[in-house]
């Protein structure tokens, strides 16, 4: 199917669909008026387009025809009306007209903004499609969030979002990068934030939906994606609401026995917090955009590494564009009112006391730690030994070289944990303040022989071939990286 030229506005593209000979359906919506189906009606011809459309606002309605979902407005609800619709389709209309026509049914079930402004503003939007006459369907799912205050704008924003899905659908199936971003076409992240997408039939055998959500993030349509420990593709608000949640930031280039060690201790202090017992917690290990890009062009390979080696050992990931921690922890408080813990190493706290990234804020490094530390936020700090941690900061791998480096002198045994490391002298008081009223803990039970693996390190020995690196970290990660040939592995021998 030949593209035009000189699309520019969604008015063009429904009516480049509307001329087309082939491309006929169905459009379903519910809970935000018929939006995309009136941008095809308004852009002209849409009786060469349009089968059918249907809103069954009432729920009795949409109960009797779709059948009952948990809640109206879920991934379940979309994908009950795309198989009734397309079902229905196919059997009035493949008969007469089957082997000229690519059919398609477009369904969303939506909530605007109320009119008290109360509840969240968010939809499930997809679409059922056929790529040539009589073939399979292939599906589009995504989950969006509306940014607009009013309503009437939040609706206009959705016919424009589900205008560029259908026209990608039909146009750029071909190249799913690319529909990836034209979803925002002439509406903006600034307006809806696209968080959740998966493709799937036969026109998408050769997507990674993991990679289509790194898409997302990279490209501005949202500033997180989440994966399962089976690497699905998770919508952040089915995993996260209303749970506590204890998240751990790295690298993991490879995970390591510290990596695991680290989330492990702090689990066990965090499940204890009386704002936490007994409740069901999610974990996450969280890898930073800035992270994935550190060596310039973003390398597929690496990152899906990094995913399937945290799934290896059922550990569900976070994507994210992130770099302040107080970024993320608000994140999260779209989700969830409950408790926040963020596990991380002595290094990482002390560049979290680092004023010059707080630079751009009005308020400063005090504005970014009264984000941080609001509605029950707290960190657990994992000990690093005292001469990784003075090479660590001498070597310039951290802030803390234009900081304090520690003058005294330790025993080589001893570690440095958040009651000993050294502050700015102009930060000691506030740090002082977070300590005394734990904001911040040391992690305990932490196994000390392991205190001297770092990623990097790792990565420098598979690299070289040199076989001690698979005491560094789990077992599955180990045989996992060697199966595979990850981060280097088996170049040294095949040389």
């Amino acid at each position: 199917m030949s593209e035009p030229t000189d699309l520019l506005t969604t008015n063009r593209k429904a009516l480049t669909i509307n001329l087309s000979e082939t491309i006929y359906g169905t459009f379903a919506e519910i809970g935000a008026g018929q939006e995309v189906a009136r941008v095809f009606f308004q852009a002209g011809g849409a009786s060469g387009t349009v089968a059918k459309t249907i809103s069954a606002y009432d729920m009795t309605f949409s109960d009797a025809i779709y059948g009952k979902a948990p809640r109206y407005v879920s991934r379940e609800r979309l994908a009950l009306m795309l198989d009734h619709e397309y079902e229905l389709l196919l059997e009035r209309l493949a008969e007469q007209r089957g082997d000229r026509t690519t059919f398609f049914v477009f369904a969303d079930t939506v909530a605007t903004r109320n009119f008290k402004g109360t509840n969240e503003s968010h939809g499930w939007m997809g679409v059922r499609f056929q790529t040539e006459p009589g073939g399979p369907p292939s599906d589009i799912v995504l989950h969006v969030r509306m940014w607009d205050k009013d309503a009437l704008l939040q609706q206009q924003a959705l016919g424009i979002v589900g205008t560029n899905l259908l026209y990608g659908a039909f146009y750029y199936h071909h190249e799913p990068g690319r529909l990836v971003e034209s979803l925002l076409d002439n509406v903006g992240a600034d307006r809806v934030e696209v968080d959740m997408l998966k493709f799937s039939g036969p026109a998408f055998q050769d997507v990674d939906n993991r990679l289509m959500a790194l898409h997302l993030v990279r490209h501005g349509l949202t500033n997180a994606v989440m994966f399962s420990p089976g690497g699905e593709v998770l919508q952040p608000s089915e995993v996260l609401y209303k749970k506590p949640v204890l998240v751990e930031r790295g690298s993991f280039r490879p995970v390591t026995h510290v990596n695991v060690d680290m989330l492990n201790c702090a689990a066990a202090q965090f499940m204890q917090e009386p704002a936490v017992k007994g409740k069901d917690v999610v974990v996450l290990m969280e890898i930073t955009m800035n992270n994935l890009l550190m060596g310039g062009a973003l390398d597929a390979q690496d990152f899906l590494s990094r995913v399937d080696l945290l799934g290896d050992i059922g550990l569900t990931v976070l994507i994210s564009n992130y770099p302040e921690y107080f970024r993320l922890t608000s994140h999260f408080r779209r989700y969830t009112s409950e408790m926040i813990g963020v596990a991380m190493g002595v290094n990482n706290l002390v560049e979290i006391f680092n004023e010059k990234y707080y630079e751009n804020l009005p308020g400063g490094i005090l504005e970014s730690f009264g984000r941080l530390f609001r509605n029950s936020v707290r960190l657990y700090i994992y000990p690093m030994r005292q001469e990784a941690y003075d090479r660590y900061v001498a070597t310039g791998q951290t802030a803390a070289t234009d900081r304090a480096v520690p003058t005294h002198s330790f025993a080589a045994n001893v570690l440095i944990t958040a009651r000993n490391v050294q502050i700015s002298p102009n930060l000691q008081n506030l740090y002082a303040h977070l300590l005394e009223n734990h904001y911040l803990e040391s992690i305990v039970g932490f196994d000390r022989e392991i205190l001297n693996v770092f990623s990097r390190d790792v990565l420098q020995r598979i690299k070289a071939g040199d076989a001690t690196w698979e005491a560094m970290v789990p077992a599955p990660v180990a045989a996992a990286i060697k199966k595979r040939g990850l981060f280097g592995y088996g170049v040294q021998a095949a040389k």
